[in-house]
């Protein structure tokens, strides 16, 4: 019987399958891999790297006054449904970035969006896989963002925007409705 992507009772192998996992251990790594092996921020100060699946865009008052910055990356990723194990990839996903430095020590506190599985139509969102280059280019582009906010450097990237979304060609229409970011105001949909 030959291989059925869709169907219920099959679950794609696991080398299709891990590029659609949620893994943040490889943000983590790479995360400091730029930061600790390449020097991608070579000043001395210690940055981490942390998890937040609740945070939003809005930076408060009271949070810009203690150094909070957000940065919105758009990123191609991939998504299985929890529920059928239907696959699709996305070249609008969002990886919400909060930032700020203080005295030596720097935070970073990330939030991947999710998707709906169209086939369920569920409310449930389903977290994104990504490669490794384009967990690297989202993490690049994030330290561009601190070299300039915490540190003063110029943004080499501006005129280059390093940014997914300004070298993907969108094939298919973004689903509003199905996308966690977009029903929450935040998404990188008319970013081209």
């Amino acid at each position: 019987m030959p291989f059925n992507r869709d169907s219920p009772d099959i679950r794609p192998a696991n080398k299709m399958s891990s590029s659609t996992d949620w893994v943040p251990a490889l943000w983590l790594d790479t995360f400091d891999e730029l930061l600790y092996d390449d020097n991608e921020l070579d000043y001395g100060d210690q940055w981490s790297l942390n998890f937040n699946y609740g945070q939003t865009n809005v930076v408060t008052k009271e949070e810009r006054k203690r150094g909070w910055k957000v940065y919105s990356h758009c990123a191609y990723g991939n998504f299985q449904c929890g529920s059928c194990n239907k696959t699709w990839p996305s070249a609008r996903v969002v990886v919400l970035f909060r930032y700020r430095l203080r005295g030596d020590r720097g935070t970073v506190i990330m939030r991947p969006f999710g998707q709906a599985c169209r086939r369920c139509q569920d409310d449930e969102f389903d977290l994104p896989g990504f490669s490794k280059k384009e967990v690297e280019d989202a993490l690049l582009r994030l330290i561009s963002k601190i070299r300039k906010n915490c540190y003063g450097e110029e943004d080499d990237d501006d005129d280059n925007d390093s940014s997914s979304s300004s070298t993907k060609v969108w094939t298919k229409p973004h689903e509003a409705s199905l996308c966690q970011a977009c029903i929450m105001g935040i998404c990188c949909q008319d970013d081209d």
